[in-house]
């Protein structure tokens, strides 16, 4: 690993709650300390989980799940080691239909020189399910307003939608990805692709199911995709079994088209294991470009005694078409 210094921060504690995975709410105060393991890791040093990572101008901005009373957390960086976690929220008002306090899984996306589109999990009142609402800026910092009146994406019959994350692919057609939260309720759990229309707030065509939970390794779900392309190939990312343990892992399938049929990897991409203990369930993984054109991968994994999930960066490279974690432990 090439980081070296971070900022770092500590929590009091963390709550567990919900019936989804990577997505699940917690709540922490934290205050300012200094330091950080020898390999640089966590870069946010704070309950900081599900992050994800977007580029706007040189700068870098990291969203993450509810904490600190703040409904999206939110933090810049200009390198990738060095963050500063902004005292604002990015979403700080919820709509009536929302019930507030389990706002998760943030994913930011530029549709315009202005215009940012945020997909949130949030619960909705009727039905009582967790589900995806989209919210709108001018900035990437916020303050995002949640759009319309209704969820984007709210599949009552399999539980609801977590995780949403989005995918440009080389001809310019903008993707969604989900999860449907079907662990709550004794269904499957699907991992979905749908176009989306131009400014983000609406799905332009039907939704596809890409994989779904089908190895021991993935306990009862797979959830929080992130798709790239890379060498002309198509890579799934996802986390999967129980978020709240050293079982959360990422797991990876590979296919020659954006709709699939997507091809599993014959074993889970990081682990706790894998990294001899240092990252315990590492998950709810993005994969960022860095300054010097590399692919860095963001994720979560838990610290002080599995008290908070914290934010960290690994190196990820392409070996034969399929991706590989590099890191100072494994």
């Amino acid at each position: 690993m090439r980081r070296r210094s971070a900022v770092a921060v500590a929590v009091l504690a963390l709550l567990l709650s919900g019936c989804g995975g990577g997505g699940n709410e917690p709540s922490a105060e934290s205050s300012s300390t200094t330091g950080a393991e020898p390999d640089g890791n966590p870069v946010i040093d704070q309950d900081f989980p599900d992050p994800d990572l977007l580029e706007v101008d040189g700068t870098y901005y990291a969203y993450a799940t509810n904490g600190n009373a703040r409904n999206v957390q939110v933090a810049t960086s200009t390198d990738l080691t060095s963050w500063e976690v902004l005292d604002t929220d990015a979403l700080p008002k919820l709509p009536s239909w929302v019930i507030p306090g389990k706002t998760w899984a943030p994913e930011v996306t530029q549709f315009g020189p202005d215009s940012f589109v945020m997909y949130t999990t949030t619960t909705n009142f009727e039905p009582t399910l967790q589900c995806i609402a989209a919210a709108t800026a001018d900035s990437p910092k916020g303050p995002f307003e949640v759009a319309g009146d209704a969820m984007l994406v709210c599949p009552e019959d399999e539980g609801g939608a977590i995780d949403a994350s989005t995918f440009t692919d080389d001809d310019g057609t903008r993707y969604l990805l989900w999860k449907n939260d079907g662990n709550c309720c004794g269904l499957d759990t699907w991992l979905y692709l749908a176009p989306l229309s131009d400014d983000g707030l609406a799905l332009a065509g039907e939704p596809t199911r890409l994989i779904k939970q089908d190895q021991e390794w993935e306990g009862n779900l797979v959830e929080a995709p992130t798709l790239v392309k890379r060498d002309g190939r198509y890579t799934l990312l996802y986390s999967c079994n129980d978020y709240g343990s050293d079982q959360y892992k990422i797991g990876y399938a590979i296919a020659d088209a954006v709709t699939g049929p997507y091809t599993k990897g014959d074993e889970p991409l990081f682990t706790t294991d894998e990294s001899k203990g240092r990252y315990v369930g590492p998950g709810g993984q993005d994969v960022v470009v860095a300054p010097d054109g590399s692919d860095e991968l963001a994720f979560h994994s838990w610290y002080a005694g599995n008290t908070y999930r914290a934010m960290n960066l690994a190196d990820l490279t392409w070996e034969d078409g399929r991706p590989v974690v590099r890191t100072a432990s494994g």
